[in-house]
């Protein structure tokens, strides 16, 4: 790529706050924004090492204009409006054509109805989200109908009926269509409705609470009653629904990053109760940046003083939580609390937020994807050229040194091929020993690489001896061994913590490398399927040993033997009075099974 040519004078650049607007052949390719443009806007054209999207900008960018503004905090809102407005290809793009579900008010009705509307944004006041599901804005309409008794007919039903519905009988409408209900107070229930959404359970049950003793204190103890039942309800949809009472208003934001892609996801909690999720899938690794993405969240999700919560919690560490403050205080003009930190009780929840943004990349990645990544990041880890490579996890299994077996598993860019997973028993002459089950095993592999050929990585678990044993079957052959690793154990056997051997010694890797987590699955796997063949074998062995001989020795003093004393061979050479410490074994019993073994 060649440099183009700059149509760019650094030095008429302001140091004010403000946005700056990088072009390439006429069309804006990158829009940012800075406290002082021409510090950033240099930083752009020096020297020093760029990351490769930088780079690009600088080699692609012929002109630059830049606008000033009075703060950071304004070049942020106007940033984010350009933004949506051009889509520069090299901005991070919150691209979303999904209409979501708000609650409507027809406020041009005499009895307006509440119901859901879909819209990409809110069109007017008169609109009360964004939700982020149909089922949190039907749940809500319910509990606004439980507590308000709000119609939510279509106007062509409500002029039609000549007596009420079915949710006047259940407590749910006023039933104004038959004037059950005067409009002067029916337009007092919508408008508490209205702030039921716009404010906190505490607020509203405050309300209705002072409501009722005006009623009281004004003897009208029937329509007082009624503020009280509306209380009642309130009260227990709280208790219901409820996951936690120390979060009144708390919105979530967790981004994350696994394969060299990004996940983000918004989780909202409004009274204690989980309202939705919302999560976005980017194709690039973008925590590297992630004020930016932040910035773009926040100012997609939000769209009107209704949406804000009083806080805005984010699981990972943000360089500038008073400049959103700052932004959101200016568009809204309504105070929120930005915290770098996790309130107390909300932990859990920040790991359901945390969840939910790395299973988006889960989902959205293919197999081929996700392991290819992992291969391409183990094979720069060991410095290896290829990004095609093939990996094999070998692993012992023995019980108490009986029925021992060994395992090896195949993985490849496409995840483990169990077509080529293998089983071998391991000689009685090996039983118990870990390395000398391990080397005849690799001597067979060897045998059969032919028609089986060898891995570019083979995995052993376990340490140093393992290691020495795996690295010495191949020092004599004459063509190039596959790179012998093993994996140790972590403290504890705590996960994560586990240690990368090679004959060169200990291997770094960053405990979220996904080539890390890729051997950590292999040895995981190999494991799991010797001992799951371990067991099978034992259990064989149970069922088909020299015990069925044994005359009045059932399955289940079989079984008890066996379980004592592990194996066939300890069994044989048990004393009468051994073999009598077991349940339901008698002196007589003990006598007839060493008769017979």
């Amino acid at each position: 790529m060649q440099e183009a040519e700059h149509n760019i004078n650094l030095q008429e650049i302001p140091r004010t706050p403000g946005i700056y607007k990088f072009f390439s052949n006429s069309s804006i390719i990158y829009i940012g924004k800075a406290k002082n443009l021409k510090s950033r806007v240099s930083s752009y054209f020096g020297n020093s090492l760029k990351d490769r999207k930088t780079q690009k900008i600088k080699l692609l960018t012929d002109k630059i204009e830049t606008f000033s503004t009075s703060s950071e905090a304004e070049a942020l809102l106007l940033e984010q409006s350009l933004i949506k407005e051009n889509l520069p290809r090299f901005n991070i793009l919150l691209r979303d054509d999904k209409t979501y579900p708000y609650i409507h008010f027809s406020m041009s009705h005499k009895f307006p109805s509440i119901s859901m509307k879909r819209s990409k944004h809110s069109v007017s006041s008169n609109f009360f989200g964004p939700f982020i599901s149909m089922h949190a804005v039907k749940t809500t309409i319910k509990d606004i109908q439980k507590i308000y008794q709000v119609r939510n007919c279509s106007d062509s039903t409500f002029s039609n009926r000549s007596r009420p519905c079915i949710e006047h009988q259940m407590r749910r409408c006023s039933a104004p269509c038959v004037m059950k209900v005067n409009a002067m107070d029916y337009a007092l229930d919508i408008e508490s409705a209205q702030s039921y959404l716009s404010s906190s359970g505490k607020k509203t049950k405050h309300l209705l609470t002072d409501q009722m003793e005006k009623l009281a204190y004004k003897q009208d103890f029937e329509q007082a009653n009624i503020i009280k039942q509306r209380i009642a309800s309130l009260e227990l949809l709280q208790q219901a629904q409820s996951v936690n009472n120390k979060l009144t208003s708390v919105d979530f934001f967790a981004c994350t990053s696994s394969h060299g892609k990004t996940g983000a996801c918004i989780l909202s909690i409004r009274d204690g109760k989980i309202r939705g999720t919302k999560t976005y899938y980017f194709k690039d690794d973008l925590l590297g940046e992630v004020d930016l993405l932040l910035e773009s969240l926040i100012f997609t999700y939000y769209q009107n003083k209704f949406s804000l919560p009083e806080k805005i919690v984010f699981t990972m560490k943000s360089n500038h939580p008073e400049l959103i403050k700052e932004s959101i205080l200016l568009k809204f003009h309504q105070s929120v609390q930005v915290l770098n930190r996790f309130p107390s009780g909300s932990k859990s929840i920040a790991k359901l937020a945390i969840l939910n943004a790395n299973q988006v990349i889960e989902n959205k990645l293919q197999k081929s994807e996700k392991y290819g990544h992992a291969i391409s990041s183990l094979s720069s880890q060991l410095g290896l050229i290829a990004d095609d490579i093939k990996i094999e996890g070998i692993d012992v299994s023995h019980h108490s040194g009986s029925h021992a077996v060994a395992s090896i598993v195949h993985f490849s860019n496409q995840g483990a091929e169990k077509k080529f997973y293998r089983l071998y028993d391991i000689p009685e002459k090996y039983s118990g020993n870990d390395v000398g089950s391990l080397i005849h095993v690799l001597e067979r592999r060897l045998k059969r690489r032919n028609e089986n050929p060898l891995p570019d990585i083979l995995l052993v678990d376990g340490g140093k001896p393992q290691l020495n044993a795996a690295i010495k079957v191949f020092v004599n052959v004459n063509f190039k061994p596959p790179i012998i690793l093993s994996i140790v154990k972590g403290s504890n056997r705590i996960r994560a913590t586990e240690t990368i051997l090679s004959e060169h010694g200990i291997i770094e890797f960053p405990t979220k490398n996904t080539g890390f987590l890729l051997l950590q699955q292999i040895r995981d796997e190999s494991h799991r399927f010797a001992i799951t063949s371990n067991r099978k074998k034992k259990n064989k062995a149970i069922r088909y040993s020299a015990l069925d001989n044994v005359s009045g020795l059932g399955v289940v003093k079989k079984k008890s033997l066996l379980n004592h004393f592990k194996s066939l061979k300890r069994i044989k050479d048990a004393s009468i009075h051994e073999m009598c410490m077991v349940k339901g074994i008698s002196i007589k019993l003990a006598k007839e099974i060493q008769k017979t073994l």
